[in-house]
């Protein structure tokens, strides 16, 4: 029934992996994972996966695990504590990262002896064998952009069947599952849930929406970074839309981010897992028209992505940079990196514009503190 979406199944395992170990590309990816280990010798290993377990223990848990050692000065988490192991959640998160959002939660996960997620993979990103046969041997499963179909009616029958495929994969399979916020990455650091993933969400449902709603065990999850992944790319990609043409992505595009999101410095980074959205939290909703039902929940969602986002000093600095003083909150050390880091943009025509769209990307989750926190709301 949703062979055309679903992650493999253990029995396809053995086939994907000697797929991945003979591709042209899996000597490069190897060097760069382990580089102190043969490719060859790395393939073998591959090869003697049977189970998605398997692959994901001896291949995703210490490549992700090597990400974290290599880029970034930590990865840390709070909240897990509210999950129960028995239990199967729809953690809904803000997106910045094409591939690492997910990936680190899953290793943070398997570090507190709880299960993996299945994980959303946008179809404008599976392609090709070696990237599709990886992304589904990972428990990743396809979901349509707009973009990927032919016609609005077409996207529209997508979202029912992937409401479908949730709800059974939480329900029936017994797999928690990882999906974003929004359609694509948040680019100017500005995270808001989509209304159309809630709306998506309870189509499958039972006539009480919120009943629907409850029974897949929402957790919103806010995963924030010390340095933006892709921020110089996403400050020139919001330029370029800013001159209101319509915005084309070039050949590769989309790889080429991955590629930088995965290599380049990430600072610190922290995960908030937040309590279960159940049906005592969802209750007050009771008998709100679809369209309110749809805007409350998303805006609850948003509310605990802003208050549950780790703010950094160069949060801090960005928005010092814009708006005013938040003084006490980094060193002159980290501000003078921070203007190193932005110096990257003086190389283009327009620097000063490029300069303001990236401390707004840093400086946007600031902003949203502030409506929620009496802390920053005097500031």
């Amino acid at each position: 029934m949703f062979d055309d979406i679903r992650p493999f199944v253990d029995a396809e395992i053995p086939a994907a992996m000697q797929r991945i170990a003979g591709h042209l590309q899996f000597p490069t990816v190897s060097r760069f994972l382990f580089p102190r280990e043969d490719p060859a010798q790395v393939g073998a290993q591959l090869c003697t996966c049977r189970t998605i377990s398997d692959f994901q223990m001896s291949f995703m848990y210490p490549a992700i695990s090597s990400i974290m050692q290599k880029t970034t000065g930590g990865v840390s988490v709070t909240g897990l504590e509210s999950l129960d192991p028995k239990k199967h959640y729809l953690f809904i998160s803000n997106h910045r990262d094409i591939v690492l959002d997910a990936a680190f939660l899953q290793v943070l996960l398997t570090d507190a002896h709880l299960p993996t997620t299945e994980i959303t993979f946008g179809a404008n990103l599976m392609q090709g064998e070696f990237i599709t046969d990886i992304g589904k041997s990972n428990k990743m499963f396809r979901v349509e952009r707009p973009t990927t179909v032919a016609s609005a009616r077409e996207f529209l029958l997508h979202s029912f069947h992937l409401s479908e495929y949730i709800r059974y994969t939480l329900l029936e399979k017994g797999e928690s599952i990882w999906i974003a916020q929004r359609n694509g990455r948040t680019k100017d650091g500005d995270d808001r849930t989509d209304r159309g993933i809630v709306t998506m969400l309870m189509q499958s449902g039972r006539e009480d929406r919120v009943a629907a709603l409850s029974e897949l065990n929402i957790v919103p999850i806010s995963i924030s970074y010390e340095w933006e992944p892709c921020d110089v790319l996403k400050a020139l990609e919001l330029y370029a839309r800013s001159s209101g043409e319509p915005y084309t992505k070039h050949p590769g595009e989309d790889l080429n981010s991955i590629l930088t999101g995965i290599m380049q410095p990430k600072g610190r980074v922290h995960l908030s897992v937040a309590p279960p959205m159940d049906e005592r939290i969802l209750e007050p909703f009771c008998g709100l028209p679809k369209g309110e039902l749809t805007t409350a929940v998303a805006a609850l969602i948003d509310e605990w992505v802003h208050t549950r986002y780790h703010l950094f000093p160069n949060n801090y600095i960005a928005w010092d940079l814009l708006h005013g003083s938040f003084s006490g909150q980094y060193t002159e050390a980290e501000k003078e990196a921070f203007m190193q880091h932005l110096s990257q943009l003086d190389r283009y025509e327009d620097a000063v514009t490029l300069r303001s769209i990236l401390l707004r990307i840093y400086a946007n989750p600031v902003a949203n503190a502030r409506k929620y926190s009496e802390v920053f709301k005097n500031l």
